[in-house]
């Protein structure tokens, strides 16, 4: 993914040929045309994320 340019708080992005717009604020600081950017997955965040939401189900659920 490429950001290709900015229009006003969007970042206009270039990904497999196709072009997104990304809110500005969701890209890193100093972040400017022609960046590389990469997606990850954060594996623990997204645990804690399910734990948490299993947690709110088993209290909304429960008997």
């Amino acid at each position: 993914m490429v950001i290709d340019r900015f229009e006003g708080n969007f970042a206009v992005i270039i990904c497999e040929g196709a072009t997104y717009d990304i809110p500005r604020a969701m890209l890193p600081a100093g972040a400017k045309e022609g960046d590389v950017l990469r997606i990850l997955i954060d594996a623990a965040k997204t645990e804690k994320n399910a734990e948490e939401i299993k947690q709110l189900m088993d209290d909304v659920w429960a008997d």
